[in-house]
């Protein structure tokens, strides 16, 4: 008995029945998805440091993100490769709650900016406040909602409401999904929707505006006109199919083994909602940033020393009618610039000189997210 037991502690030893090749397989990708995701995840943090014009209040939250996916990746993703490679947690059970915490805390600090990301778009492209920009003190009260606001979530689990244990697998640690106490369940339950409900019910009612209102806009536009719109229409449908091949495994896992706590799963099997929460942190930067073209024009002078910055933000005091310092944030700001407050289109004819161009000019085509 003294034998079995120790044989089924993933502390001490590898789970049974699992063959040793299947850890090998984890450790390897877990090794290239980490190494991908520290390395975009830096770049973006050392570029936006690097490039003062990219430091704008719509850049905040997009840096967040990057620091909170590097982080995902420096505490999960190193250990998930370490103990997958001994093919059990090693590290103790001290280690197993830290390591738990850390990952869940960063990851939904992750999830959460996403969210947040999608309020500043609306914010700036529908003007629900009507004149009110968005400024560097309202982007810092964001970053400081995510980060209280996951803490509050990810953290009671440490306190004794519900707790952190390691997997199924014997190789990471998160939330008891299969305790069968009423208290803990009801801790997965709020979990679950404070931290996946509610930040995807907020991207979708975000970017679901946003496209109302640049549809309204170029209503009545000649086809060729109406490219931005259908540009930004491929970018909200990518980032949301993004956030939902990220988070919704590991949601409906989560609430799978909720409500049948006894149910009989691989242990393999189990595994894979984790795993597909850590690839996030490996495509959040491409398309979030990398697909940005202010943002490659950056990385290419900083590798090259060629190319250009684009000129909207390299003058923060430019005398151009219109262009100012809060408006040069990047190209969501340029769309705003051209929807007036009431939600209509400028009757300006398409003759008429402007500084910016017309609506279908705005360099959106080129650019498939939101500026940097």
């Amino acid at each position: 008995s003294s034998e079995l037991a120790t044989t089924d502690d993933p502390f001490n030893g590898p789970i049974k029945n699992i063959a040793p090749w299947n850890f090998t397989i984890l450790a390897v990708l877990m090794f290239v998805v980490t190494m991908l995701s520290l390395g975009e995840n830096f770049l973006v943090m050392f570029v936006t440091f690097k490039f003062k014009q990219l430091r704008q209040p719509l850049n905040y939250i997009i840096v967040n993100l990057a620091i909170a996916d590097f982080l995902v990746s420096l505490t999960g993703g190193l250990i998930s490769f370490l103990t997958n490679a001994r093919g059990y947690f090693f590290l103790g059970k001290w280690a197993c709650v830290l390591e738990g915490f850390a990952v869940t805390f960063f990851g939904i600090v992750a999830l959460w900016s996403l969210a947040v990301l999608s309020f500043e778009r609306f914010f700036v492209i529908c003007r629900p406040l009507g004149n009110i920009r968005l400024q560097a003190k309202h982007a810092v009260l964001g970053l400081l909602f995510v980060w209280t606001f996951s803490f509050i979530w990810t953290f009671p689990p440490v306190l004794g409401w519900n707790r952190y244990t390691v997997s199924k697998i014997g190789t990471t640690c998160e939330p008891d999904w299969y305790t069968t106490n009423i208290i803990d369940h009801s801790y997965i339950i709020t979990f679950f929707t404070t931290c996946f409900i509610f930040p995807l019910g907020v991207i979708f009612f975000c970017y679901g505006k946003l496209l109302r209102k640049l549809r309204k806009v170029s209503h009545g536009r000649l086809a060729n006109a109406r490219k931005p719109e259908r540009q930004v229409t491929r970018m909200v449908v990518v980032m949301i199919v993004a956030f939902m091949v990220g988070w919704t495994p590991y949601a409906a896992f989560s609430i799978l083994v909720t409500a049948h706590p006894s149910i009989e799963l691989d242990p393999r099997l189990a595994s894979i909602p984790a795993f597909f929460s850590k690839t996030a942190a490996v495509y959040n930067p491409i398309i979030y940033v990398f697909m940005n073209k202010q943002f490659r024009k950056c990385l290419i002078q900083l590798f090259t020393g060629m190319g250009t910055i684009p000129d909207s933000n390299l003058n923060q005091t430019s005398e151009r009618p219109g262009i100012t310092a809060e408006s040069q944030t990047g190209e969501m700001s340029a769309i705003a610039a051209r929807i007036p407050v009431g939600g209509t289109a400028s009757p300006r004819s398409d003759d008429s000189p402007t500084d910016c161009g017309s609506f279908a000019q705005l360099p959106i085509p080129e650019n498939k997210v939101c500026p940097m």
